[in-house]
This record gives C-alpha cells, sequence and structure tokens, in this order.
C-alpha cells in the first residue's frame, strides 16, 4: 500500500466516522453552542465541508482562495447562512466523493510538491495538506461529541453503531 492508498482508506475510516457523530445532531439544534464565542453546531458541520473543499484545492492545484478569503475575513464571515442538517450533511458527501476522486487521480509522484503562499507565509507538501483534512475532521467530530454530550446528556460516539 502506498501513501496514496493510506490516506484514502484512511479518509473514508475518517469520513463514515463524522458521518456517525454529525447525524446524531438534533436538526432543530443546529445554532446551539455552548458559549456565545465559539461556532455552533451547524457552522461547524459547515466549516468541515468548506474546509475540506479549501484545502483540498490548494493540496491539487495550488488555488489558495479559501484561505484568502478565510484568513483575512475570518470563519465566521464566510460560513453564511446555514440551512439544514441534511443539506449541510450532503454538501459533506459531495465534498468527501469529489476528494476521494481528484486525490485517486492525482500522481503519487507528486506528493512531494510544495505549496507555497508568500503572503500568508504558509508552505506545505501536498501529503501534509492531504492529511490535515482527515485530521482536521478528526478534531471537529470530537467537538461536536462533546458538543452532544452537554446538550443531551448522551454519547455520541462514532464508535457506536
Amino acid at each position: 500500500m502506498d501513501l496514496k492508498e493510506f490516506f484514502l482508506k484512511q479518509k473514508q475510516a475518517t469520513y463514515e466516522g463524522v458521518v456517525k457523530v454529525f447525524a446524531k445532531i438534533p436538526p432543530e439544534q443546529l445554532a446551539w453552542k455552548p458559549v456565545p464565542s465559539v461556532l455552533s453546531l451547524g457552522e461547524i458541520v459547515r466549516h468541515v465541508w468548506m474546509s475540506e473543499e479549501g484545502m483540498r484545492r490548494i493540496a491539487l492545484t495550488g488555488d489558495w482562495s479559501y484561505f484568502e478569503k478565510r484568513i483575512p475575513l475570518g470563519l465566521k464571515a464566510i460560513l453564511g447562512e446555514i440551512g439544514s442538517l441534511d443539506g449541510e450533511m450532503r454538501q459533506l458527501a459531495r465534498v468527501h466523493e469529489e476528494t476521494l476522486r481528484e486525490v485517486a487521480a492525482f500522481p503519487i509522484e507528486r506528493w512531494e510538491e510544495e505549496r507555497v503562499h508568500e503572503g500568508f507565509k504558509i508552505r506545505r507538501k501536498v501529503a501534509v495538506a492531504l492529511f490535515g483534512i482527515n485530521e482536521h475532521q478528526i478534531h471537529h467530530r470530537a467537538q461536536v461529541t462533546t458538543y452532544l454530550r452537554i446538550l443531551t446528556g448522551e454519547r455520541a460516539s462514532a464508535y457506536e453503531h
């Protein structure tokens, strides 16, 4: 198994865990957050798929447009109005499938290429940017798990059936 195959396998497993947890969000509680200064449950779901799309574009094509909006405007400014949980989950699935397809087509020989944004002083190898997508999703899956425990008193584990 090469690094690309490992990434794709991990990406699929990470996505499945994220879906298990996010699907436990009560649809009427998308605006809920434990304190005013953090993202709501719905904003987290949106942030996860928007960020994946943006990081994939950086990694595979060198397109920094997501960060060129997100960094100066701030995360809250780019998220927009959250619709339904179902709609956000469809976007999450769409972006996931695009990532799988585009990464599968991206040559493994190019995974060591570096993506550079001089203005932000950011340098990332393709492989690091791609694996960062999985790490980011695991982080937010844990955040939502914690939020749901506070909100509902129930466990919302990705490891439960």
